[in-house]
């Protein structure tokens, strides 16, 4: 597990006490619980993440406590923890992995009459286990010089015989790819569902590897026409200081899908009450202050993500490519249709 980075004291005490390894000693919920704190564990490592924080901190004068690890590493702390576990809010990104977490048992259902004002139903567990408070869209990047906007409409186009050759994706074990079939196992059904990813596959231009920015290194190298990336990755590319890791860039677009229909897959970074959260009031403030548009505009602008709060900023790299209409459906459905995703890929023979 990555050691936490806190640089208040009471951080460091919680994680040195709290955390350790997955096979420290667990220490009592009493002793953790304080009303002056509330403990984190995130799954989310940005910098910005230390502001929003101090802000917190700040205006209620809670201190907070935070651990961070990958979302596997966390949840599988909180289950060996049980009832002793001092997690009052646990944080991590995409839909998939906050229903896993939701099955794992490490959310409670939460009541908030401020978070279901602010937060649009479809970007929340409807019994109010998590909250997404903030999205990023799973597009098309196209190179400008061999694909026209008009080659391009929605995700199931994209297993037409026509991209024979010229499609870039990374794996099928990637969770941002099983939430992207996923929305299509819901709104198309689980045969077509696995039609298209059968296509999808003969479209390869290449056996799937690396992240979504070696697709678009590749797209870039001439290996492929068009890829399929977060919006997020490309966003960051695009603000890469170095004039040389841009190079290429310019013959590059993106293309958000499904326009003229349900509109573009969206996903959420997310968080929730921990199950046995030993500081549940100062959980549920801590989750009311992040739908505060300055907490939203640091929350999303520290990965180029898209608020989900209404009137909040939008990242100048990312307002650049225009509003677009998103696909409505709930984000828990992308968790709860993960397993049939996953058979579906491997029967499509997406490795």
């Amino acid at each position: 597990m990555r050691k936490p980075t806190a640089p208040a004291l009471s951080r460091r005490r919680f994680s040195a006490l709290a955390l350790g390894t997955l096979a420290a000693p667990f220490i009592s919920r009493g002793a953790l619980a304080d009303a002056g704190e509330v403990n984190i564990y995130s799954a989310r490592h940005y910098p910005a993440d230390e502001t929003l924080y101090g802000l917190f901190t700040k205006e209620t004068g809670i201190r907070i406590n935070v651990i961070q690890g990958t979302a596997e590493e966390l949840m599988e702390r909180v289950k060996l923890e049980g009832e002793s576990s001092p997690a009052d809010v646990f944080v991590t990104v995409d839909a998939g992995n906050l229903w896993r977490a939701q099955e794992a048992g490490v959310f409670q259902p939460t009541k908030s009459a401020l978070l279901d004002e602010k937060i649009p139903k479809h970007y929340h567990e409807p019994d109010g286990h998590w909250f997404g408070f903030s999205t990023r869209a799973r597009v098309v990047v196209y190179d400008i010089r061999k694909v026209k906007p008009a080659d391009l409409s929605t995700y199931e186009q994209l297993a037409d015989p026509a991209w024979k050759g010229r499609l870039l994706v990374r794996s099928s074990n990637n969770i941002y790819n099983q939430s992207l079939l996923a929305s299509i196992i819901e709104h198309d059904g689980d045969e077509k569902a696995e039609g298209w990813a059968k296509g999808l596959v003969a479209n390869f231009a290449r056996p799937p590897k690396g992240g979504d920015i070696d697709q678009i290194k590749a797209l870039v190298a001439g290996e492929g026409d068009i890829a399929i990336s977060n919006t997020y990755y490309f966003a960051r590319m695009l603000s890469d200081k170095d004039t040389e890791a841009r190079k290429g860039l310019e013959n590059l677009a993106v293309f958000f899908p499904n326009q003229a229909d349900r509109g573009t897959h969206v996903n959420v970074s997310g968080a929730g009450v921990a199950a046995y959260a030993p500081n549940k009031a100062n959980a549920i403030a801590y989750l009311e202050f992040m739908a505060k548009p300055e907490a939203q505009e640091i929350f999303s602008g520290a990965n180029f993500e898209y608020p989900v709060v209404a009137g909040s900023k939008v990242s100048d790299v990312v307002a650049n490519w225009g509003d677009f209409k998103r696909d409505e459906v709930n984000v828990a459905a992308l968790g709860r249709n993960n397993a049939e995703a996953v058979m579906i890929m491997d029967r499509a023979g997406w490795r």
